[in-house]
């Protein structure tokens, strides 16, 4: 199994970011336990497994956190975890008798990890939100799109993957090491506008030296600089270029049959309009396909624009098993990879409440104690 293998982590169900932090750490080999709300749970679950590759790598058990006995279930649970997420609104766990200050009385080394849009305090913190929403106020959305349009929502990889779930597993497993030294455990607040924000850096770095303009689509890495961008085919399909450096730039050229004397200086502004015509008269010549048979494994920074299919059956990402097959439903891999310890899915999805026995009894609870809460409605 891999690298977290031992650890055990109680995650409470919700959308988005904290199930995608939960997914990472059991795709990491963590034992990780989702927690599910009774009206969720069917009383037969499906044959087959569910589809929602989100919930991949744990089990599930109905629990009513609404119920004394539950709640007493979930403290029985956190004697033995390590780490606990939840993405509720800031208070709910708190009005559910199941905040930072119960848990960690029940179990001093737990690390609490939170997710939520705006963050546990500030004007906004109780408002609802998106990740649209929540990139906005990070100033990262602005960044994004073509020149003298709209920005464009860079569907919700910014502020609920990458600034929300992967921070989260990012900080629980810094509490975690931390605790090592210290002994005790501590609340991660993982906020999507912050982890949005320093997704930023780099371009607040580029702007503090000059180089960053905020008027989108005439820069560098956003679509304004003709050598970074993507173009259409004779065939209606698109390529990436990203020739930044000036060999690639040159290389590209070549490969283009642009004479070396005719081609604009690469980091001349004012021609980027005329050279970005240039490139996509000269793309538009050939279809997407051959120009994978010219460019493809060249520095000229190329590669085909894929959709979903295209890319789990690209040969590059098939000889490195960037994507595998679950139940018939393809899905990315885990990621990263390490040299030992081989991460693995170890179960495809479950249904809401679909193992509630038999991980409760694996986390150590009798027989009389489940059919205990059963019939006091705790559990489903």
């Amino acid at each position: 199994m891999g690298p977290l293998e031992g650890i055990k982590v109680l995650e409470f169900a919700g959308l988005g970011p904290a199930p995608f932090a939960s997914m990472m750490l059991a795709d990491m080999g963590a034992e990780v336990l989702r927690i599910d709300r009774p009206w969720e749970v069917r009383s037969s679950p499906p044959a087959e497994p569910s589809k929602d590759v989100l919930n991949r790598g744990r089990m599930s058990v109905g629990i009513n956190l609404k119920s004394p006995q539950g709640v007493e279930a979930v403290f029985q649970l956190l004697k033995t975890a390590d780490g606990l997420i939840e993405g509720f609104r800031p208070g709910v766990m708190e009005r559910l008798g199941l905040g930072p200050d119960e848990c960690l009385e029940k179990n001093p080394r737990l690390v609490y990890g939170r997710m939520t849009g705006w963050g546990q305090e500030g004007p906004l913190a109780h408002a609802a939100g998106h990740d649209i929403n929540y990139i906005a106020l990070a100033g990262v959305l602005n960044a994004i799109g073509r020149k003298g349009e709209a920005p464009v929502p860079p569907l919700n990889l910014v502020g609920d993957f990458g600034g929300g779930g992967m921070l989260l597993a990012f900080g629980i497993l810094c509490a975690m090491l931390e605790r090592e030294k210290s002994g005790r455990g501590q609340v991660v607040d993982a906020a999507m506008v912050d982890g949005a924000a320093i997704l930023m850096t780099m371009f607040h770095g580029f702007r503090a030296m000059g180089i960053w303009e905020d008027e989108r689509g005439t820069n560098l890495l956003d679509g304004g600089a003709p050598f970074y961008d993507a173009y259409e085919c004779k065939d209606g399909k698109f390529i990436s270029l990203g020739a930044l450096e000036p060999q690639f730039y040159s290389e590209l050229c070549d490969f283009l049959g642009m004479a070396k004397d005719d081609v604009p200086q690469q980091m001349d502004r004012s021609q980027w309009p005329i050279m970005k015509e240039r490139l996509a008269e000269a793309v538009r010549a050939k279809t997407r396909y051959e120009w994978q048979e010219i460019l493809e494994g060249s520095d000229t920074c190329f590669a085909p624009v894929l959709n979903m299919d295209e890319a789990a059956e690209h040969p590059h990402n098939v000889e490195r098993k960037t994507f595998i097959e679950i139940d018939g439903v393809r899905q990315p891999a885990p990621a990263p990879r390490f040299s030992r310890t081989i991460p693995e899915v170890s179960r495809p999805p479950a249904h809401p409440g679909q193992n509630t026995d038999e991980a409760l009894r694996k986390w150590g609870f009798s027989e009389e104690k489940i059919q205990s809460l059963r019939k006091a409605e705790a559990i489903v």
